[in-house]
């Protein structure tokens, strides 16, 4: 798939696949806003890292920015994870049909 017809929900899985990343998202979905010196604190990694993390997080829409004079506050955007809310909804709806075929099958096989 081009990237030109990338679907959102593989911007997010691609996004929050990398587990220091989805630790700053879940931290901020947890704690609420917070600077990204705080969130460097307890990141485990340097600042440029925690940077560069939200840099894709905001890409991705799951983060917003907001300028205070020096210091970038960030605040987590749960409302942008519906695309895989519904992706994963759509493939649970396919597996439980693709269950309820298999075992109306098995119960004509036991017949």
């Amino acid at each position: 798939m081009s990237q030109s017809q990338t679907q959102p929900h593989d911007i997010l899985f691609r996004s929050l696949a990398d587990p220091t990343r989805r630790a700053i998202f879940e931290r901020l979905c947890r704690d609420g806003e917070q600077t990204v010196g705080a969130l460097t604190a307890g990141a485990g990694v340097s600042q440029p890292a925690v940077s560069k993390h939200l840099g894709v997080l905001k890409q991705a829409g799951l983060v917003h920015d907001r300028h205070e004079g020096r210091q970038t506050h960030y605040t987590a955007r749960p409302d942008a994870l519906t695309p895989l809310i519904d992706w994963t909804s759509r493939m649970t709806d396919f597996w439980q049909n693709r269950f309820d075929d298999l075992e109306d099958l098995l119960k004509r096989m036991d017949q």
